[in-house]
């Protein structure tokens, strides 16, 4: 338990912290949930238009450290995958 001023306050940035980025994952996953939802409604259309929105985000997290670099491309280098199988 933290016992210092500096340590309280330090428990309490990195609690602030921690919340913050929980809510920027979930906001990742719910792009990425997203695409797949388009792609199982077949909707080729509507799944290129869920993928070009949820790219960004995916960058924007990467940049940040929420998610690693690769994971981030593993995610879209998949969706787009997918999409495209959808789309031929």
């Amino acid at each position: 338990m933290a016992n210092s001023p500096q340590a309280k306050k330090r428990a309490r940035q990195a609690e602030k912290r921690r919340q913050h980025n929980a809510s920027l994952r979930s906001m990742v996953r719910t792009s990425i949930k997203k695409v797949l939802a388009a792609i199982d409604g077949g909707n080729a259309e509507e799944a290129q238009t869920a993928y070009v929105a949820a790219v960004p985000v995916i960058d924007r997290m990467a940049d940040k450290g929420i998610i690693h670099k690769n994971k981030a491309a593993r995610h879209k280098s998949r969706l787009n995958a997918k999409v495209k199988a959808l789309a031929a």
